[in-house]
């Protein structure tokens, strides 16, 4: 029986005080036995979190009550065990690595497709202007090995800093089409739009939500395969549950 509950959230805000969080949302997730992984800096909060239902959501509950972190949303999903082994609050330079500090996501957010305007321009294989569509994967390569979107773009990145001078090399191929970039959770996909949008392209938008929010709303549709997971659970399904690695890929 599905007992734990897993969420995933990140949020592109500007935060100072970034250090200052560290300790309290520490203590707190700590006290409700929580366990995952949240990451604090100057543009922002990522966090991964598993626990008892009440205790996620009551730790979520007093997250959201500053007022720069109101609109944080998180992505749930269920396991019959903690993925986890331990707590950790940490601060970074970075909620994601990019080493591009151009890119804002907190000043100003990419161009964003809700999952069902993403199946709906797949389904017709363009956009409604007419363009064609690509989707560009902004993941790791063994990530976009466990499942992809179908046709989808992949640069085989090594880590995410790879992605700007991979950008840089591939842009012609982009050029004239309509690009959905997307990832996990939204993350990637974000800072991806933006520095695609910085080196002059006119159509690029991020999937809202990332695989996990495609998989919730919409399914498995256009993609093959499951969702890598950076927890015990290794990937997920489109029902978003643990995923059988003995299958074969749709």
């Amino acid at each position: 029986m599905n007992q734990i509950l897993n969420i995933s959230a990140y949020l592109f805000t500007e935060l100072g005080d970034a250090s200052a969080l560290r300790q309290p949302l520490f203590e707190r997730a700590q006290r409700l036995g929580l366990k995952g992984t949240v990451l604090l800096a100057r543009e922002g909060i990522n966090l991964f979190l598993a626990g008892g239902p009440a205790q996620v959501r009551e730790w979520l509950d007093a997250l959201r009550t500053d007022p720069r972190l109101a609109s944080v949303q998180a992505k749930e999903s269920w396991s019959e065990s903690m993925p986890f082994k331990r707590l950790r609050v940490k601060i970074k330079a970075e909620i994601i690595r990019m080493n591009h500090p151009t890119v804002r996501p907190a000043a100003q957010r990419a161009p964003a497709l809700s999952p069902t305007i993403v199946r709906r321009w797949l389904d017709q294989g363009h956009d409604d202007a007419g363009r064609p569509v690509v989707t560009l994967d902004t993941r790791n390569g063994f990530e976009v090995d466990y499942g992809a979107f179908r046709n989808a773009i992949d640069w085989r990145l090594a880590k995410f800093s790879d992605f700007p001078q991979a950008a840089k090399q591939h842009l012609d191929e982009l050029r004239g089409k309509t690009v959905i970039s997307y990832c996990t959770g939204g993350i990637r996909c974000e800072k991806a739009a933006i520095y695609l949008q910085e080196l002059g392209l006119d159509s690029v938008y991020q999937i809202e939500g990332g695989i996990l929010k495609y998989f919730e709303e919409v399914g498995a549709a256009h993609f093959s395969g499951d969702c890598f997971v950076f927890d015990e659970r290794e990937a997920l399904s489109s029902e978003l549950q643990p995923a059988d690695r003995n299958k074969p890929a749709a």
